[in-house]
């Protein structure tokens, strides 16, 4: 039986931050989360940077894709993560409304301007800053096997 806490991580696009947050929480929580990515109005595909940066940093590869929340209206998700501001701001469908929510927002690096060197470093900047919230969240968890939402909020505020 899994035992692993759901974890529904929103963004509006769901191309590029829900994507980097979803592998990592995968990736360095495998033992107690299952992560899953989504957004309100999402491109329809995952920016290819992304998958870039994930793959760069040695995160394992799934079949990640760009999809509506209203995908996982069957599942009951322990804890939703919004990592965009317009997410945040967002009424969640009803089959949310019982899950604990939290805030970790970052930049969008898919509307960063500049070299491909520049949009390159961007990402890595995003994704590191996902990945330094995805440590602590998964320490605090170990150590209690509990979700404590005022610190996961201020896991927000890392940078």
């Amino acid at each position: 039986m899994n035992n692993k806490k759901k974890i529904l991580v929103l963004c509006t696009g769901n191309s590029c931050r829900s994507i980097m947050a979803e592998g990592l929480i995968n990736h360095f929580g495998k033992d107690d989360f299952q992560a899953f990515s989504a957004g309100s109005k999402p491109t329809g595909y995952v920016h290819p940077m992304s998958l870039k940066t994930l793959k760069k940093s040695g995160i394992f590869e799934t079949d990640y894709k760009s999809q509506s929340w209203d995908e996982f209206s069957d599942i009951n998700f322990d804890l939703v993560i919004t990592v965009c501001d317009n997410a945040a701001g967002e009424s969640c469908p009803v089959y949310l409304s019982s899950a604990p929510k939290v805030h970790w927002g970052v930049e969008d690096p898919a509307k960063f301007k500049g070299s491909e060197e520049e949009i390159e470093n961007e990402f890595q900047r995003i994704f590191t800053i996902l990945a330094k919230r995805t440590h602590a969240m998964v320490e605090k968890y170990s150590k209690t096997k509990k979700f404590q939402i005022e610190e996961l909020k201020l896991i927000g505020s890392l940078f």
